[in-house]
């Protein structure tokens, strides 16, 4: 799996004034809802807001890889969204995260979901690619550091 076959250009939101994880969590289900008209953007927010409470999505220097599972999805679906300023998020260093790397997955593709993540910690371990991510002005050099 390669990001850019779950990521799509528009999916991608640079720089924003996040001040909330829930606030975070509603841009990126805002996104996806715009790609997913057959899935109201309240059911997407409630799949990863499950998700944070069985335990922050929090992974450390200053990343997240918030994540739900939906009924009537057909394929694992990506959206990044990079906050100004890094904002408080339970993180597992209790370091505030400034990039959120969100999948939506379909419920019945667990194993798909894992080999998912793990290939998105893989390319988030790249120092380069997040300084390319971090130093981004706009959406489309956000995902073109991802591609």
């Amino acid at each position: 799996m390669e990001i850019k076959d779950i990521l799509h250009p528009d999916c991608t939101l640079c720089a924003v004034q996040g001040n909330s994880k829930k606030r975070v969590l509603e841009l990126i289900s805002q996104i996806a809802n715009q790609h997913l008209l057959d899935i109201d953007q309240a059911t997407i927010l409630s799949s990863l807001i499950c998700r944070e409470k069985m335990g922050s999505t929090g992974i450390g220097n200053g990343i997240a890889l918030p994540h739900g599972r939906l009924q009537d999805l057909d394929k694992v679906m990506a959206i990044v969204v990079t906050c100004e300023k890094p904002i408080d998020y339970d993180a597992i260093d209790n370091t505030p995260v400034d990039i959120f790397f969100a999948i939506l997955v379909p419920e019945d593709k667990a194993s798909e979901h894992l080999g998912t993540l793990s290939a998105i910690a893989s390319t988030l371990n790249n120092k380069d690619t997040l300084n390319r991510m971090r130093h981004a002005k706009t959406d489309r050099e956000l995902f073109e550091a991802l591609n």
